[in-house]
């Protein structure tokens, strides 16, 4: 069991991912031997810590934000450690491995509606284990780790609590530190066996329906509608799994939320204008910053959605994961800017 958090500890420390995103859109994705056009294409942040820090930047955090991983010994790794502190992120944490690629992925977006495909290269990002954090030399008091799925040795078999992640979260929270954790949406079996340990050691626990879904075995979406008491129900379930603190929930028609208390409250997305959303990569880390801002600063629960949710819908005007991310006050007033309801995007 974690220990109670002092109350002068401040910051978040995020490991896991560090990804450059090669953001390429296209017109259509093309069947087998066929061919798309590409559009236009960019260069963006990509990976769990690293998407999640930027954006609490650019939201204004008042907080330390400290970075944890591998990054290999190329010009891209360098442009991570250089983007990092040009952000006030301090990669205090983050290591150099000669020899092995910094990660980076081919994010192919359509144009019409955004809808992503993706090829990666998993590079320095597999052979981290988080041995490299030494805990004790943070005070900050969340740890975020992320993505889960796509860490190789993160995610590779602990004898004591089932996944080398599951022992570092567990780590995290012996040295006094809340702990968060996001996953990747794949499509496979693994989510039981990789997931199912680290939830005994998640104090806050961000996830889209999907993931959701697959972690619990919940169906949460039937025939394209959303079901309603499938997501309390997956929500539930991941507290009997082993969330402490917090549960949110997000998908295309707002997010759910539920606090240990039993405090539960159903947030709707912004009803947002045809021609909006430019892309979608990153909107899922843009509310999981929003809703840690929320829960590092004990604002309500009402208040941690709706940030998450204004924050989501800021970086979707943007194909990239982080540049259409803007200060709190301008994300807050997305809300009144299109209200609540269905969007036409």
């Amino acid at each position: 069991m974690n220990q109670e958090i002092p109350n002068n500890r401040s910051g978040l420390l995020a490991g896991g991912n560090w990804i450059i995103d090669q953001v390429k859109m296209i017109d259509v994705y093309p069947k087998h031997e066929q061919l798309a056009n590409i559009s236009g294409q960019s260069q963006g942040t990509g990976g769990s810590p690293y998407n999640v820090l930027l954006d609490l930047a650019k939201l204004g955090a008042s907080f330390p934000l400290v970075g944890a991983g591998l990054v290999g010994q190329d010009a891209l790794g360098e442009y991570i450690l250089n983007d990092c502190r040009s952000n006030g992120i301090d990669p205090e944490f983050i290591s150099v491995s000669p020899g092995t690629s910094t990660s980076y992925t081919d994010v192919m977006t359509e144009i019409e509606g955004g809808r992503r495909t993706f090829f990666h290269n998993r590079g320095a990002n597999a052979t981290w284990n988080g041995d490299d954090i030494d805990f004790s030399k943070s005070q900050a008091k969340i740890f975020h780790l992320g993505y889960l799925l796509l860490l190789d040795a993160i995610d590779a078999s602990d004898p004591e609590h089932g996944t080398v992640g599951a022992a570092l979260l567990a780590k995290a929270r012996d040295a006094g530190f809340k702990t968060s954790i996001d996953v990747v949406s794949e499509d496979s079996e693994r989510f039981s066996k990789i997931i199912g340990p680290a939830l005994k050691q998640v104090d806050y626990c961000i996830l889209n329906e999907i993931e959701a879904s697959k972690v619990t075995g919940v169906e949460v979406r039937r025939d394209g509608k959303l079901m309603e008491e499938g997501i309390e129900e997956a929500s539930s379930k991941l507290f009997e799994l082993g969330v402490t603190d917090l549960v949110a929930i997000h998908f295309p028609e707002g997010s759910y939320g539920q606090r240990s208390s039993g405090e539960k409250l159903r947030q709707g997305s912004l009803a947002l204008p045809k021609g909006y959303i430019k892309g979608a990569a990153g909107a899922g880390d843009a509310f999981c910053s929003g809703v840690l801002l929320g829960v590092h600063e004990d604002w309500p629960l009402e208040k941690c959605l709706l940030t998450g949710t204004c924050a989501a819908t800021a970086c979707m005007s943007d194909p990239t994961c982080t540049d259409g991310l803007r200060s709190l006050e301008d994300c807050l007033a997305l809300a009144d800017e299109f209200g609540i309801g269905e969007d036409e995007s």
